[in-house]
């Protein structure tokens, strides 16, 4: 199966991995999302959005929207048994207060460091920060959901960002569709690599240091 998985379906699957059951998670916009399809069977984890709750379930089906029940993309969602709504101030505050255990964001760049830089590309319209520099302070994991190279090809793994940082060494672990890798004190150690990717295929295009796991091994998805 795994063969036949390649892309974004392969970074959400395999961060979907990284839960374990009763975790309370939130989930960026885009493609962080997808993560929510491929929760492994017998994992139970409560997704919370910053725009004020607890509880998200699945996608609606269509015309089954309810206009009041959206995440903070935007996006119309549905609520699980035993869901809850608060205000702004309240959903910041269980953000700041660390008790959230891991948010998912996608990015522009990410670094060696594990800088990341997702809101702004000087002169163009982007969405915006958002709660990213909450997020990224505040809860126990960040993991960055990100394509291995941009339209033109180029690395967006980078020894150091070159767009306006949306924080400073908070990023923890690194997927792509090439690899996945963890941001460590010693730099950035690749300790996955994709079905069908070698390792000197990873190195080649990746413009960061990498620091190659002696037990390297290839990604599983749930």
């Amino acid at each position: 199966m795994t063969e036949k998985i390649k892309g974004r379906e392969l970074i959400a699957r395999r961060i979907a991995k990284e839960f374990k059951d009763g975790d309370v998670v939130n989930l960026g916009i885009g493609m962080p999302t997808k993560v929510a399809n491929y929760i492994p069977e017998g994992v139970e984890i409560l997704l919370q959005s910053e725009n004020g709750f607890i509880g998200i379930g699945a996608a609606p089906k269509e015309g089954e929207e309810d206009k009041d029940l959206i995440n903070a993309g935007n996006q119309f969602v549905t609520v699980v048994p035993g869901a809850c709504f608060f205000d702004s101030a309240t959903s910041f505050g269980i953000i700041r207060g660390g008790h959230v255990d891991a948010t998912v964001l996608g990015t522009l760049e990410v670094d060696q460091e594990g800088n990341i830089a997702n809101y702004i590309i000087p002169g163009k319209m982007v969405p915006g920060m958002g709660g990213a520099m909450d997020l990224c302070t505040g809860v126990k994991k960040v993991i960055i959901a990100t394509d291995h190279l941009d339209k033109k090809g180029r690395s967006k793994i980078l020894k150091k960002c070159r767009l306006p940082l949306t924080a400073k060494k908070e990023a923890n672990l690194i997927v792509t569709d090439f690899a996945v890798m963890e941001v460590t004190e010693k730099g950035l150690l690749l300790k996955e690599i994709a079905q069908g990717k070698t390792v000197e295929e990873v190195v080649n295009n990746t413009e960061a240091d990498l620091i190659i796991a002696e037990d390297m091994k290839i990604m599983e998805v749930s």
